[in-house]
């Protein structure tokens, strides 16, 4: 198993929920990315929170230690965030992109979250380069 900075990794993950909390919030997309998948009030008040918000630190907990392992033990930071950059908009963002088209989900959907795993992974990066 690569060699991985866990207190990185770890921060990454926060990092995840940090940006999430202004992404998805009034101050930016909120209002949008509500319209765009379709999510009434009410339905954002239906499901459990522990579940929704400890399922997604996990899967960006996965998400950040998988990302460190590709990057390597002591990545150089502009290589770390330039790949982080890549990673989320090539990968993640092309591969939601490829769903929405067969799904027929909007432009806006796809550019607010695609937009967010470009920046949570760039983000990602930019972390674990500095983190040596």
């Amino acid at each position: 198993m690569p060699e991985v900075n866990w207190l990185a990794v770890l921060a990454a993950a926060v990092s995840a929920f940090v940006l999430g909390g202004l992404w998805y919030s009034k101050a930016l997309f909120l209002g949008a990315w509500q319209r765009a998948s379709g999510l009434t009030d009410d339905q954002m008040q239906k499901g459990h929170p522990g579940v929704i918000f400890g399922g997604a630190f996990v899967l960006s907990l996965i998400s950040a230690a998988v990302f460190a392992m590709f990057l390597g033990p002591t990545p150089e930071v502009g290589f770390a965030t330039a790949a982080g950059f890549s990673a989320g908009l090539c990968w993640v963002a092309a591969s939601f992109g490829i769903n929405y088209l067969f799904e027929r989900k909007s432009l806006s959907l796809f550019l607010i979250n695609g937009g967010y795993h470009t920046v949570q992974f760039t983000v990602y990066g930019l972390i674990l380069g500095l983190w040596q």
